[in-house]
């Protein structure tokens, strides 16, 4: 007898979002994302997301002549951007 999942939470990279371009958000990456994740939800799967911020800014290869402090706080603003992306989607998708 197979348990269906209830909750799950899913880990993102910045570097899937990028797509193939390895930087941005790929238009093509995220209409997948959200339709699997509108996919999970619909059969009732309660999800979180957690996404990164490597698509934008990669502190060990833009930040290693910074203050740590400051490149952990704009490789935070990445991982921002991509979240308030991620939220975007799915609603948007549920309005087209």
């Amino acid at each position: 007898m197979s348990k269906q999942v209830k909750r799950a939470l899913l880990k993102l990279s910045g570097e899937f979002l990028a797509g193939p371009n390895g930087f941005g958000v790929s238009p093509t990456a995220t209409t997948a994302l959200a339709s699997e994740i509108a996919q999970a939800v619909d059969s009732g799967v309660q999800l979180a997301l957690v996404v990164g911020g490597g698509n934008f800014w990669r502190g060990a290869q833009h930040g290693s002549h910074m203050d740590p402090a400051t490149a952990d706080y704009v490789g935070m603003l990445g991982t921002v951007m991509n979240a308030r992306g991620r939220q975007d989607a799915p609603e948007g998708q549920k309005a087209g």
